[in-house]
């Protein structure tokens, strides 16, 4: 079953990459560089509304939908298409949230190692 099973957001498409992504070498390597479990909100136009989550789980190598059963070491909130272009590269992270389009909660040394490096480079996105 597809992460992203019935999703009309294009991070959903993300997230099913990410999910095979961390199947293959690269999530035994994320593991041992990051191993913290992020929550990621994604809301079609304005944060927190009718908003979708994701756990990108980098201490065991998977994604799934919907929220963490266990408190995340860090949660993120984003518009759809700013998500998309933070995890591109196409927008700094550090400026994302200083310019109010990406929300952080938790751990700030844990939010400072996500970073579009952990995502794979889609084909197609």
């Amino acid at each position: 079953m597809a992460v992203s099973d019935g999703s009309k957001l294009r991070s959903a498409e993300l997230m099913d990459q990410m999910a095979k992504h961390l199947e293959t070498g690269a999530g035994e390597e994320l593991k041992k560089k990051i191993g913290l479990v992020y929550q990621i909100n994604v809301s079609p136009k304005k944060i927190g509304i009718d908003e979708e989550s994701y756990v990108v789980d980098l201490k065991n190598a998977k994604v799934s939908k919907g929220p963490c059963e266990e408190k995340p070491d860090a949660t993120f909130s984003f518009v759809d298409g700013d998500f998309m272009a933070v995890a591109m590269g196409k927008m700094n992270p550090q400026m994302a949230f200083i310019r109010g389009k990406m929300k952080i909660k938790g751990s700030m040394s844990a939010a400072q190692k996500f970073t579009p490096e952990i995502f794979p480079k889609p084909s197609k996105l």
